[in-house]
């Protein structure tokens, strides 16, 4: 969507309450117990020195500024325990033997580097706590305090009804059957409080008013019992609010003016007044309305409030401030309007500072909260930004609404990607299908709909590859950049390098259009068309004339899981197209109408068909190939030591998807008799020889492109049942003898994981598994996922063919790079599957 139209992610630090949810609960200059490295038996004192996700850089005391003994241990496996501990459990507590003769009086030492410090939580080093974010240790059920939007004295409790990557939908207490009056509210927004705040300073604990009558008194009484006990039973653990922001006093008075924009209509910026202060901390701003019956809109406020701005304010950023309603005058001005009220306006300090952007800029796009409907995300468009106000076009919306208005401060947007790493629902943009391109559209959708789960939306034909023809006024300048169609023949010979059944799969034409959309759409279908993407993009790049009038467009390459880009020149006029074709098929040595303005009937007009392709390589001017004949079924029992080293080729070829493996059958002859056009990649590695990814195209022309998808549900116990969907036969040869031949391991010279170290984890972590992971079918891989704390990554699973045994083959290495992911996610990803490995070694490796 960003490259169709051209535009730019918000960048991701400018969301500051995202990059606050993602901090771990861990912070640099908190104390632990570490076990000895040298001795296991004894511990010492160490200090975080930095975080990073589950890892924890830690360094023991005493050793003062020096970092060369600085350490990264996991807080999931490592042996770490709160300051006190060794005290209470009968541990011996002995410096390390590099800095033992450092000071005499250890105990001295330890008294002095203690007073003050802050230890690690015991909850969040043990127990089904342990190692979670704060966002993460709000579970469904959560018991939390909600002050009331008008009243800052009066709190009720609200359940967690979900959490969204901190965004939590709450419900009150004795509603529980209605979800009519459910709110959206950050975590870290300032209303929440734990339960027992409320009376800890004394305040109200009654339902809003707006619900009030909705219950009798006793139910309510009953109702908070209950929720008390529960909270009391199962309390939310403090770590959760250690982020939320102090309110600072504020100085406003009763009377002052100001401007505000509207709550009930975000839309608006309009004259407002301070008709309450409660104390140094909230104050009420209501929306003027000068007419005799006027609808009191007011709005709770603080210091830091968003949304209120000086007097003025508007004026000096050219924005449009809408009149009280009732004014009389024809154009709003400030200083007469003072004067009728009598009133002073609010001033500069009592505001924060109200020209801090965050980094945001006209046209990046987000996500944001419909503030009609606040369950509901769409994609955003920043239309404007003004100091720290910024207007934004709502995408997809089934009603048109005008550009609502939104601090750059507000908990209401988030980057793009939140929604998808959250696994929540975005209101897709709308798209425009062309006329010209509609039959296209339609065999793209079906295509697509062929290769896709359910639950992934179809993809549309981008609007501009198609723009609706304009009345040609000036000649035949517009038809000189308008590409006419052009035809995908798949019956001509494909080549080396092209899949034939992919091609056929390609719709049969696309255009016209404007040239470079149309042609970059053709090059993007073959590149993806290809046995390996990478060295077709490869190719591309060197396909170039100097009298060429061309534009230059960057590409991109999915290889193995990873993501390459190489910039391609194409040509811009029409006159240009078909040698442009021409050239693009000779370097792929290809018929040169496999793609061409031309549509070929049954016999192509280079008589394509009776070339193999050695003769095709030797009619392009290429070096000679040596091709191997088809491995059929007879092939291969005849040549039986050839097997063992097509098996480990395919192992290790993990990530390349093979689109028609999708039964168990499938599975249990991958890699044995039969050969399909699928598994052709393999007889071309045989053919080109060995060709890393990671060097397929030039370094300085290639990126390799990362998402994060951070995880919002809790961790779990999991025990895999075998899939009742269908009995599989007994294990292959091939995978017997791959159990043998190939041992799994983290890293190549790397030695496989101690089982011993895993069975000292909490028996919560143990994991039983009722069948063999080296039978375990695609389906299988992909149902263990979703039950993990990692299941918004189950869909990467499902589209790397990832089964059993490659799942034993995963590393942080191979994780990171294959399927794009940060260190955080890699690591709660790789926890998980060394769990199935441990399992794995103690039920059916001997």
């Amino acid at each position: 969507f960003l490259e169709e139209t051209g535009a730019s992610a918000a960048p991701h630090t400018s969301f500051k309450h995202v990059e606050i949810s993602l901090q771990s609960s861990f912070q640099p200059g908190m104390k632990l117990e570490v076990a000895n490295k040298s001795n296991p038996d004894t511990y010492w004192v160490a200090t975080i020195i930095t975080t990073c996700g589950q890892l924890l850089l830690l360094r023991y005391c005493g050793y003062g500024d020096d970092r060369r003994a600085d350490f990264w241990c996991d807080v999931m496996t490592a042996d770490l325990h709160p300051v006190g501990w060794c005290t209470q459990n009968n541990k011996v507590l002995m410096p390390p033997d590099a800095i033992k003769e450092k000071y005499v009086d250890w105990t001295e030492f330890l008294i002095h580097d203690l007073t003050g410090a802050r230890t690690a939580p015991a909850n969040l080093l043990e127990g089904p706590l342990r190692g979670k974010n704060p966002v993460d240790l709000i579970t469904v059920d959560s018991l939390i305090e909600l002050q009331d939007s008008q009243n800052p004295f009066q709190y009720w409790i609200v359940s967690v009804v979900e959490n969204v990557g901190g965004r939590l939908r709450l419900r009150y207490v004795g509603l529980e059957e209605t979800e009519s009056y459910d709110q959206w509210l950050f975590y870290l927004d300032c209303r929440l409080r734990p339960v027992g705040w409320c009376q800890e300073n004394k305040y109200r604990m009654d339902p809003p008013a707006d619900i009030y009558s909705l219950k009798t008194i006793s139910e309510w009484k009953c109702a908070l019992e209950k929720s008390l006990n529960d909270a009391a039973n199962f309390p939310l653990p403090m770590e959760v609010f250690k982020d939320h922001a102090d309110l600072r006093s504020h100085f406003f008075t009763v009377g002052m003016k100001l401007e505000a924009v509207n709550m009930k209509e975000p839309f608006n910026i309009c004259p407002a007044s301070v008709t309450k202060v409660f104390n140094n901390h909230y104050f009420q701003v209501t929306i003027d309305d000068l007419r005799p019956e006027p609808s009191k809109i007011s709005m709770l406020c603080h210091a830091d409030s968003l949304g209120i701005l000086p007097i003025q304010w508007c004026l000096k950023n050219g924005v449009n401030l809408t009149p009280p309603k009732g004014y009389s005058g024809q154009d709003f001005d400030w200083a007469d309007y003072q004067k009728q009220c009598g009133a002073e306006a609010a001033p500069q300090l009592c505001f924060r500072n109200t020209s801090f952007s965050r980094g945001f800029a006209k046209n990046m796009k987000l996500e944001a909260v419909n503030p009609r409907n606040p369950a509901e995300i769409c994609v955003a468009s920043i239309t404007s930004v003004k100091g720290r106000l910024m207007w934004l076009h709502l995408e997809g919306l089934q009603m048109p609404s005008p550009e609502y208005i939104v601090d750059v401060e507000s908990m209401d947007i988030f980057p793009v990607g939140w929604c998808e790493a959250n696994a929540y629902n975005l209101t897709p943009p709308h798209k425009a299908v062309c006329k010209y391109m509609e039959a296209h559209a339609i065999q793209r959708a079906e295509l697509l709909f062929h290769r896709l789960p359910s639950t992934v939306p179809v993809e549309k034909i981008p609007h501009d590859l198609c723009p609706v023809p304009q009345p040609d006024t000036t000649g035949t300048i517009n038809g000189r950049y308008c590409c006419p169609q052009l035809y995908i023949n798949h019956r001509c010979f494909s080549g080396p390098y092209l899949n034939k059944g992919r091609i056929a799969e390609l719709p049969q034409s696309v255009g016209p259009g404007k040239c470079v959309l149309v042609l970059k759409e053709v090059l993007s279908m073959v590149i993806n068309a290809a046995y390996k993407p990478g060295s077709v993009l490869r190719e591309l790049q060197l396909v170039e004339d100097p009298q060429w009038n061309f534009q230059e467009e960057t590409l991109k390459a999915k290889y193995r899981g990873k993501t390459y880009r190489a910039t391609v020149k194409i040509v811009r006029t029409s006159d240009q197209v078909a040698d442009f074709c021409r050239r693009v098929c000779a370097k792929l040595e290809c018929c040169p109408n496999l793609f061409s303005p031309v549509l070929v009937a049954e016999v192509c007009p280079e008589n394509c068909s009776i070339h193999t392709k050695t003769k095709y390589t030797y009619y392009y001017g290429k070096r000679k190939k040596i091709i191997k004949p088809p491995i059929g079924e007879n092939n291969n029992m005849k040549s039986g030591h050839v097997k063992p080293a097509r098996r480990r080729k395919r192992r290790k070829s993990i990530f390349v998807q093979k689109k028609r493996r999708t039964s168990a059958v499938d599975l249990n002859v991958a890699g044995s008799a039969e050969e399909s056009e699928d598994d052709e990649p393999d007889a071309m590695e045989d053919e080109t020889g060995s060709e890393e990814t990671s060097s397929e195209l030039r370094d300085d022309q290639t990126d390799t492109s990362s998402a994060e998808v951070p995880s919002a549900r809790p961790r779990r116990a999991v025990t895999l049942r075998s899939s009742t969907e269908s009995d599989r036969p007994p294990p292959t040869e091939r995978a017997r003898r791959s159990r043998k031949s190939q041992p799994l391991s983290y890293n190549e010279g790397e030695k496989c994981p101690q089982v011993k170290e895993e069975m000292k984890q909490e028996e919560e972590e143990k994991l039983i598994l009722d069948s063999n992971p080296l039978e375990w079918t695609v389906t299988d891989v992909v149902r263990f996922i979703k039950l993990t704390d990692c299941a918004p990554l189950a869909k990467i699973f499902q589209e790397q063919d990832i089964d059993g045994q490659a799942l034993l083959l995963l590393t942080l290495p191979t994780v990171q790079e294959c399927m794009e992911l940060k260190l955080g996610p890699a690591i709660k990803l790789c926890h998980q599957i060394e769990r199935v490995k441990v399992a794995f070694y103690a039920q059916y490796a001997n």
